[in-house]
């Protein structure tokens, strides 16, 4: 059975626009998966401390088979390969990957949190989200375009689309 799978991606450090199109590159070949739509790219300030430089974030729309819990540790293997750092919470990474939804998934555990927790107070999520899927609901019923009106505003700014080789 297949799942749609809605991953946040975010990045502050060492080009922070390519660290993101490689990582989309990397979520559409994880197995048992295809990427079904990719977001633009935004600009954010951070959450959290604010001695760090602004973020780029999107995300991306995946039809997956694999489960929650695989599909974490594929994501966390990704971050570490674009040489991720826990140093501090909410301090600047290469890359962050968030599993935001995951169909029709509730889950709470030590691991992960879907949908994720903090959601409704990131504009910086839920706009990528409304930009791949306007009538996306989380599984409580509650829409994306609904949370993202009452969201708090974080000077979000759509970038020019990359141009790559």
């Amino acid at each position: 059975m297949r799942t749609d799978a809605f991953i946040g991606l975010g990045s502050n450090l060492q080009e922070p626009a390519a660290q993101l199109a490689r990582a989309v590159a990397e979520l559409a070949a994880l197995p048992e998966t295809t990427l079904v739509s990719q977001s633009p790219f935004y600009a954010s300030r951070p959450v959290g401390p604010q001695d760090q430089p602004d973020y780029i974030n999107g995300a991306v729309w995946l039809s997956t088979g694999l489960d929650p819990h695989i599909l974490l540790n594929q994501l966390q293997a990704i971050e570490q390969a674009h040489g991720r750092e826990r140093l501090r919470r909410w301090g600047p990474r290469t890359l962050d990957l968030d599993m935001l939804v995951f169909g029709d998934c509730v889950l709470d555990d030590d691991r992960l949190t879907v949908p994720h927790r903090e959601l409704p107070n990131r504009d910086f999520a839920l706009q990528p989200l409304l930009d791949l899927k306007p009538d996306l609901r989380l599984p409580d019923g509650t829409t994306i375009a609904s949370l993202r009106a009452q969201c708090p505003d974080n000077r979000l700014r759509k970038l020019p689309p990359p141009d790559y080789p």
